[in-house]
């Protein structure tokens, strides 16, 4: 299975894995499961750090090591996904959810995310 992590499923795996069902924390230490982290999921914790909405680290190594634990792989964003928003009906406003979603349908991924906001998206999630 080809997971992308919505951005609270990832904090949720590096700080608090309670907080994520039997299911995730399972297909998270699959070996055959490939994980991957979006671009969008960093910058927006960069977001959300800097104006006090999150109490994490500005460290870029605090990151790099979490993926690396995860053996999440990063998921940069394309001109090709950005281009998909064109598309994508206006079901949700967050732009930053609206592109994991994007990258989620061009890349074939399966999010991870308890996001009920992605029902009416043609992408597939699990939770």
């Amino acid at each position: 299975m080809r997971l992308l992590l919505d951005t609270h499923a990832f904090l949720f795996a590096i700080g608090a894995p309670g907080e994520l069902t039997q299911r995730v924390r399972d297909l998270l230490i699959a070996p055959e499961a490939e994980r991957w982290v979006s671009a969008v999921s960093i910058w927006e914790i960069a977001v959300k750090v800097q104006i006090g909405k999150l109490a994490l680290p500005l460290d870029r190594e605090f990151y790099v090591r979490h993926l690396q634990a995860l053996k999440a792989r990063p998921l940069a964003v394309e001109l090709r996904h950005s281009l998909a928003l064109l598309s994508l009906p206006m079901h949700h406003r967050d732009p930053f959810d609206r592109l994991l979603i994007a990258q989620a349908l061009e890349e074939g991924l399966t999010l991870v995310s308890r996001d009920e906001a992605f029902g009416p998206y043609a992408v597939e999630t699990i939770w």
